[in-house]
């Protein structure tokens, strides 16, 4: 597995990592052993960037990943583990807010740091941005974690350029976790160009369209009836049956190169700029290992316009999120109070 940098902090990760969200939440049911078949395959295979947060389960992803590392202690030395804080969540699943106040971040850490199991966090990222506070104070407690020896490097999601750019001045950041895919492609605008010229790294999140650009997903019947993608925009069926012409071209095209649609869209997003490192999730070892393989594809200009431009002709159906999430989404904060 070839390796990557996030930032210019030293942080060095594997050029794909996994997302371990659903396999605990959201997706629709899990197996627990298969889930540490996959993390152990991750490992020998040189996978070692591995994501959760604290909402998904909402902890028992943070507990999985804990239980792993109980059972295999070394593996810990192995891995860089990126968490996040920031969305408030009940222990029925029923979200309530964002929060970004400096005594929540720290309460925040030590919560996920007992649930890991471990002495320290690699990446620590605010999960979504509180509106209601400075970008200045949230990083500041963050900040503060670092000094103490519990996180390594920071990071953010969801944020606005402009809110990247003061956290920047407060700490640097490391990393900026974002949905960045073949059809989901706004950070172009802003947000990549902010994170290159800061030296930031991207790690886009979803990078395979939440599973759609894969084709395995050809109708709602094929999601499990507890999926929290059947609530999604683009997973409806008028948006769904217009977003096929996009995963066929991307199907088409990764059979002209010998790929598969994975790995030609994770191969896509790794060629837009040497410090992206996108983070597939997947419960399947033969999802991992396909995955993976797309460290290994090479496109050529050619090859990644004649992409791009196959996917610019067509228009995407569907916002990427209910409209109830829009708020949180490239999110801005108050200006800090002067004294």
């Amino acid at each position: 597995m070839k390796r990557r940098q996030l930032g210019n902090n030293g942080l060095e990760v594997s050029s794909v990592g996994l997302g371990c969200m659903g396999m605990s939440d959201f997706y629709g049911s899990s197996d627990e052993m298969q889930n540490m078949e996959v993390l152990t395959h991750a490992l020998d295979i040189g996978v070692s960037f591995w994501d959760t947060a604290d909402i998904y389960g909402p902890h028992t992803n943070e507990l999985l990943l804990g239980q792993f590392f109980k059972q295999n202690p070394s593996a810990r030395q192995q891995v860089q583990l990126a968490t996040k804080f920031g969305v408030a969540r009940t222990t029925e699943g029923e979200f309530v807010g964002v929060n970004g106040r400096p005594e929540y971040v720290k309460l925040a850490c030590d919560a996920s740091l007992k649930r890991l199991g471990v002495d320290h966090i690699d990446l620590y990222y605010q999960h979504r941005i509180d509106q209601s506070v400075p970008i200045e104070e949230t990083v500041g407690a963050m900040a503060d974690l670092v000094k103490a020896g519990k996180v390594r490097y920071l990071g953010l999601s969801e944020a606005s350029h402009r809110t990247i750019q003061r956290a920047h001045q407060v700490h640097p950041i490391s990393a900026v976790q974002m949905e960045y895919s073949l059809w989901s492609r706004e950070v172009e605008t802003e947000v990549l160009p902010t994170c290159q010229k800061l030296g930031i790294g991207l790690v886009p999140y979803s990078p395979l369209g939440r599973g759609f650009l894969t084709g395995a997903i050809r109708q709602r019947e094929d999601l499990q009836s507890d999926d929290w993608r059947l609530n999604n925009p683009r997973f409806e069926e008028a948006s769904l049956q217009k977003n096929l012409a996009l995963v066929d071209a991307v199907m088409h095209l990764a059979e002209v190169k010998g790929c598969t649609p994975a790995q030609l869209a994770l191969a896509w997003l790794l060629a837009q700029d040497p410090a992206i490192v996108p983070i597939p999730g997947t419960r399947k070892i033969s999802r991992l290992n396909e995955n993976t393989g797309a460290s290994g594809i090479v496109l050529s200009n050619q090859e990644l316009t004649s992409l791009t431009n196959a996917i610019s002709d067509l228009s995407v159906s569907g916002a990427r999120y209910p409209v109830d999430h829009h708020s949180s989404l490239f999110a801005d904060t108050p200006e800090p109070v002067e004294e």
